[in-house]
């Protein structure tokens, strides 16, 4: 069953009040507190919510430089082992297999330029990595952007707007 209106507003409200109780969501949205139980019981069974954890900010953990490194890899090695070496980095917030002229995306997080330097090197020192590339993000303007795609999905309108009515 794809996502509606109501799965949306109850998304929302989750998103931006993480720590309401089903019971708090269900007298905000007027509907029945198993409703949003089973709503929510549905979309984390169909992997739509795919975690209820807290969002850690690396750079209130002092790192604050943040780097997207394009990564050849050997390729003898293969994926699976390069991904596993990568693992043991704890600086690697994420890795993905993308087209074009390198293998993996990594998003790296560093205490500094220097340190990058330091991520960097670990990196290499995998020996499963044959070439480096990264760039450093200066600014952030957004992140995690998933709720515009979610009412697109639903068909809902986004918060803090009005159904259009037309009419007949």
């Amino acid at each position: 069953m794809p996502t509606d209106a109501l799965d949306a507003r109850i998304i929302t409200l989750f998103s931006n009040e993480p720590r309401m109780s089903v019971l708090e969501a269900s007298r905000t949205l007027k509907v029945a507190r198993a409703t949003v139980q089973a709503r929510l019981d549905r979309m984390q069974r169909q992997g739509v919510i795919s975690g209820w954890g807290p969002r850690v900010d690396p750079a209130a953990l002092g790192y604050a430089v943040v780097a997207y490194c394009s990564l050849t890899i050997s390729q003898d090695t293969g994926h699976a082992a390069v991904v596993q070496a990568l693992e043991q980095i704890p600086e690697i917030q994420e890795v993905h297999t993308v087209s074009g002229e390198s293998d993996l995306l990594a998003r790296v997080a560093a205490r500094s330029n220097s340190d990058l330097q330091r991520v960097i090197d670990s990196i290499v020192a995998t020996r499963t990595i044959v070439r480096s590339s990264s760039v450093i993000v200066l600014n952030t303007h957004f992140e995690g952007r998933t709720l515009p795609l979610l009412q697109s999905a639903s068909g809902s309108e986004p918060a803090g707007t009005e159904p259009k009515v037309t009419s007949q």
